[in-house]
This record gives structure tokens, sequence and C-alpha cells, in this order.
């Protein structure tokens, strides 16, 4: 059954700095408790401002609010501001521990996922405001005209949140218990590339119909290739994003026409081609605004780079398959959420490549990962390091038969059969039990069923036709090593 198309409302979203920018501030561990320090802040001070209006007499608290005096309300807000920062540095050391883990166990690239988990970070936001919400009120008990000023209010809710953060505790416990486990992290680096493939699931705009759309993408890419100037990459490091709204929006007016010969994801050493324009007289003032339309850095993202998920889950399977290790289970699991993922783009997925301004002109043209190479990340690297390991190879024979079942594109096919050949290949070469073979060509012969049945059904050919088409256009956008 084909997937269904990604709506058009998801399609531009990572092309924007919004995307981006919501990224950066989730992946990390000071936003969440500083927002909610400040928000603490603010309930501080319209409980001390009605504290302060019940000491003049002007209303009566409710009966529910604790009383008492100076002494005592301080012996009880210290107590408890002493107990929350013991409890905030057993929570950064859970959290620590958690981050060391995951880093020797899953890999450093998987510390991200732990990071930006919102639990996490709540948890940790938690703890921190009513730690300073107390101190706020500890220093708010004061000698007044009418006898010392004690805030009864803003101390009952103090202990109230610190009943609420006893919940929280257990909640924080239970879920760093749940998240550590792999199959779970498995499944939300999963999630998050399913997700990424979704929001890039865009097509290429169609040509304007006015006579004044310009040339199309392989005319540009021949004048760009001839007669354009290369603007070379200003620091070394990974490209993480490129705003191509901006993008769009300089070359427009610079009447030119950017070439941006790699994508997210690959890394540039300082110098390197980063973009190529055409004419070249607008190369010098391109060049001095394209610094605030990409983004440099020293590790790869998932906003842009969807093969980077595609990477994350290879490298547990490939850390999983290791002799130190040797966890075939995990790479197992792997391997069924690699099928996944290979299904949401088998139909109906082409990412962006020609972006044009409102004219309907080409101004931006920007490569991505295309299927084959897709493909080949999630299954040459596990391949290659199952050699001799037949219930690997019968799993990843499996997944390609899952996810040909879903493919209606005859040259995308073709691409699932080279991978179970390869596979087949490997077995004979390194599996010496006749019975293990014989499972594994089983598996095999599946998929050569599942292929001949698809090539024989005429009723998808108009489609898939039009979408080899569509995918033929772009193929020589990108570098070989893409």
């Amino acid at each position: 059954m084909p997937a269904p198309r990604f709506p058009a409302s998801r399609r531009s979203a990572p092309f924007g700095g919004a995307a981006w920018y919501r990224e950066r501030l989730r992946t990390n561990l000071w936003l969440v408790p500083t927002v909610e320090a400040l928000l603490f802040a603010l309930l501080f001070a319209a409980t001390i401002t009605l504290d302060r209006l019940a000491y003049d007499g002007r209303f009566s608290l409710a009966d529910w609010v604790l009383s008492g005096t100076a002494d005592s309300a301080r012996q009880i807000l210290t107590t408890i501001a002493a107990a929350l920062i013991t409890v905030v540095g057993l929570v950064f050391s859970i959290t620590i521990v958690a981050l060391t883990l995951a880093s020797t166990q899953f890999g450093p690239r998987m510390l991200r996922t732990f990071i930006r988990d919102r639990g996490t970070q709540l948890t940790l936001g938690t703890f921190v405001a009513t730690f300073f919400y107390t101190v706020l009120v500890l220093v708010a008990i004061s000698p007044g005209p009418h006898g010392d000023f004690v805030p009864h209010l803003s101390i009952t809710l103090a202990l109230g949140f610190t009943v609420v953060d006893l919940g929280v505790l257990i909640y924080f416990i239970h879920h760093i218990a749940t998240m550590i486990q792999l199959p779970q992290v498995i499944a939300v680096i999963a999630d998050d590339l399913a997700r990424a493939i979704e929001a890039h699931g865009g097509t290429d705009q169609p040509p304007s119909t006015s006579a004044d759309g310009g040339p199309g993408t392989e005319d540009l890419l021949r004048l760009v290739e001839d007669l354009g100037t290369v603007i070379p990459t200003p620091t070394t490091g990974y490209l993480q994003f490129l705003n191509h709204d901006e993008l769009v929006r300089l070359a427009t007016a610079a009447d030119a026409v950017l070439h941006l010969p790699y994508r997210p994801g690959h890394f540039l050493v300082q110098g390197q081609p980063l973009a190529v324009v055409w004419p070249s007289a607008a190369a010098p003032r391109l060049a001095a605004q394209l610094a605030r339309a990409q983004v440099t850095g020293p590790y790869r993202t998932l906003t842009q780079d969807v093969s980077f998920g595609f990477d994350q889950l290879v490298e547990i399977a490939i850390r999983a398959l290791s002799p130190a290790v040797n966890d075939t289970f995990t790479a197992l699991t792997c391997i069924d959420w690699l099928s996944h993922c290979l299904c949401r783009i088998t139909h109906g997925w082409h990412p962006q490549h020609a972006h044009r301004d409102r004219s309907g002109r080409i101004r931006v043209i920007a490569y991505q990962a295309d299927y084959d190479r897709l493909v080949q990340r999630a299954f040459e690297k596990i391949r290659q390091c199952s050699a001799g390991m037949p219930a690997v190879m019968i799993r990843q024979l499996d997944a390609l038969c899952r996810v040909m079942e879903q493919t209606t594109i005859p040259r995308r096919r073709q691409v699932l059969m080279d991978q179970g050949a390869m596979i087949w290949r490997t077995c004979e070469a390194s599996v010496p039990e006749p019975a293990d073979r014989e499972d594994v060509l089983r598996r095999y012969t599946t998929l050569l069923a599942l292929h001949r049945a698809a090539e024989a059904l005429p009723e998808a050919a108009v489609e898939a036709a039009a979408e080899a088409a569509a995918e033929a256009a772009v193929a020589h956008l990108g570098p070989p090593h893409a």
C-alpha cells in the first residue's frame, strides 16, 4: 500500500530559520530551568504582594494558609532549601551518569537525544525554580511596623511546591530508567528521523507559466559550471543549516543564481566551495552576505540532514555487532526501525532542489541526499560488519522485503535488489553452514519474487514513470560522495 503524501504545510518548515533556532534552543539544559525560574520569580512577586496586603490588614488570608512566627518560618524554609539543593545535585548527577552511559554504550552522537529530552529539562527546571522561590521567600521575612513580616501565603505555596517536587522526582527516576533502555533510545531516534523525513518531503516548485520564467535547472547548471564564480567556505566544520528563503532573497536582490554543491551534513574545509554564483559580477556582494544564511559547526544535526538520522541508527547497530559487545538483538532492532524509516521515503518523497523567487525564476539550486544514498547508508555498513552472521542477514533481507512491498518506482526497486544481492553474496562468502545459507536464500528468493511481481503490475506504471522522471531531472545535482 503506497505511503500517504505529506501535507504541503510541513514541507517548507525545515528550510526556514525558525526550525533551526527551535532546535538549538531545545538542545540544551539551561533554557527550561531559566524560564521556570523567571516564572517562579513572577509568582513570588504576586504572592509577596498579597502577603503585604494581608500584613497591612487590607484583607484576610484563607484558612488553609499556614501561620506561625518568623523564626519557625525561617526554619521551615531553610530546611526546604537545603533539601531542594541536595536533590538538585542528585538530579544533575543522575543526568550526567545517563549522559556518560549514552556516550559509551550508544555513541557520542546519541548525547543530543538525551540533552533535548523534555522530561529531564522540566525536572531540572522544577527543582531549580522551587529552590529559587524558597530562597526569595526566606529573604522576604523581615521586621515591620506591626511586628515581624511573615509571608504566610508564600510559605504555604513553597511547601506545596515541595510536595509537587517529590512527585517530579519519582517521575524523573522512572523516566531515566525508561529512557536509557536501548529499544527506547532507538525508537526515539527513529521517530525524530521519521518527522524529519516528513518535513523534507516537498518537491520542486513548478516552473512559472509566464514568459519570464527564466531558464530551467539544467541550463542554469551549465551556466554556473562554465561561467560561475566560487564562494569559499569561511570556516571549517560540518554544514549544519542553510536558510533557503534567505538565500533566495539575496540571490533575487543580486539578480543571480546560487548553486550549493554540498548539503547540510557534509564536512567542509575552509576555502572549499560553499556556493557557486552566476553571473560572476554578483559574487563579491553575495560572498559578504552568505554568512548569515548558513551555519557551520563541529557536529551534525537532524534539522536539514536526514542522512544523519540513518547514521545514528546504523552506528548503534555497528557498535552492537562489534566483537567487544556482540549484541545481535540490538542490531536487529535497528534494522527494523531503519526499514520503517525507508518505507516513509519510498513513495512521493523528493527533497526540494530548485528554489524559486516570487516570479517563478530559479534562484537557488541546492543538493539533498537522494533515495539511493539513503538506502546505501541504511544497509551497507551493517552488511559489512555482519559477515558470518546469518541472523543479521536474514533480518536485513526481511527489511528489504518490507520496503519492496511499498515501492512503486522501478529504479528504486532495483536499488533494493542490489542491496539484497550484496547481502546474499556476503552470505555465500562468509557463512559455512549449509542450513544457515539456505535460510538466507529463502529470504533472498522472497525478495526476488516481490520484485518480479511488482515489475509485472501495470497499474502504477504512469505514476512510477512520472516520479522516476522527476528523480532523473535532479539526479546530477549532487557530488558523488553525497
